[in-house]
């Protein structure tokens, strides 16, 4: 089987013209972004070979991050503006000692969706306490069901912790616990048809993400990326699966067991960009604004708060990242950079 996506075709873009000053947050081509990713903090106590350097990793000073009231500052503004998904992310968001307290705040803004992406060492002891302050649902990151292999990967961390992780979760009504899993050649691709299994097994989805350009290390290489094609390709040979009609802004497309066991997700940033639809926004930990993953314009939304500025000055930064947000992230263009911050210093 091969599965090909059609790109939404940005030809029909509006002129540069005035940032608009009403109505939801619009860029040029016509995309609302109603999705906000929240990255938490920059630190991790992990040390993923896709993501971070074993060794040597420098992190902002914690003065440096947006404290909680700020956080809700920028969050309150964002809803008034359409936003209705709220994803905090990291770094691992879990090492926040007021993350119960934030996803408090966030939840009595209203926002339809709030979820977190984590790394599961601390989930188990915390899920029960943030599904009572409003969380909704997690994806938990796991690259192995081998032991050996897991540890090898994450260079720290136990998969059984990871594992009972998803347990509460469930348990805490987390769920359905999406399972994010990034394929590397040579390293753990020959797990994708374990992991389909193991999420039709669970009733979990699971996530196959291709290795982006964003690692640490700066060691990434096209020939490391497992592509959309061939992941689909071998658990469709093993499990026949067809694409989840309908129009979905989110990255992962979704695709669906002809059985009836449940789902995958392929988020292929690489292979097929997703650039067309995307209708997501990013803050840092320490309070920049980022209209694209790949992007290194970063607006600070600390700077404006820190200095006085309320509601009106935290939407205008909002309204002009948005509106200056490029057609695509240009990743497999001839003269692509890799930007500056690595995944774990932007949130995933």
């Amino acid at each position: 089987m091969t599965v090909t996506g059609v790109p939404v075709s940005l030809s029909r873009s509006r002129t540069a013209g005035a940032v608009p000053t009403e109505g939801p947050l619009v860029d040029r081509f016509g995309r609302v972004h109603d999705d906000l990713r929240i990255s938490l903090t920059d630190r991790c106590n992990l040390r993923c070979t896709y993501c971070m350097p074993a060794q040597g990793m420098v992190f902002q000073d914690r003065a440096d991050h947006l404290e909680a009231g700020e956080i809700l500052a920028v969050t309150a503004v964002a809803r008034s503006l359409g936003v209705s998904a709220v994803r905090l992310t990291g770094g691992e968001p879990l090492l926040r000692r007021d993350v119960v307290p934030i996803v408090a705040g966030l939840a009595a803004l209203g926002f339809e969706d709030l979820a977190m992406t984590t790394n599961g060492s601390r989930l188990a002891a915390l899920a029960p306490d943030l599904a009572a302050a409003g969380l909704r649902r997690v994806n938990v990151s796991c690259d192995s069901l081998d032991p050996d292999r897991f540890a090898a990967i994450r260079r720290r961390g136990r998969l059984e912790v990871v594992l009972g992780a998803m347990d509460a979760a469930e348990e805490a009504g987390l769920g359905p616990v999406k399972v994010n899993m990034v394929p590397l050649a040579g390293v753990n691709d020959d797990e994708i048809e374990a992991f389909a299994g193991f999420g039709r097994d669970r009733g979990r989805i699971v996530r196959f993400i291709e290795f982006m350009p964003l690692d640490g290390e700066g060691t990434w290489a096209r020939g490391d990326v497992v592509v959309a094609d061939e992941i689909l390709e071998r658990i469709n040979r093993r499990w026949p699966i067809e694409p989840v009609p309908g129009p979905d802004p989110a990255p992962a497309s979704r695709f669906r067991y002809l059985d009836g066991a449940g789902e995958i997700g392929m988020v292929a940033s690489v292979s097929r960009p997703f650039c067309g639809t995307c209708n997501r926004l990013r803050l840092t930990a320490d309070g920049a604004v980022r209209n694209c993953l790949f992007s290194d314009e970063e607006p600070s939304l600390r700077q404006v708060i820190r200095s006085g500025g309320g509601p009106a000055e935290i939407e205008a930064v909002l309204r002009a990242s948005v509106w200056g947000k490029e057609p695509g992230h240009g990743i497999n263009d001839p003269g692509f950079l890799r930007p500056a911050r690595s995944m774990s210093m932007i949130g995933g």
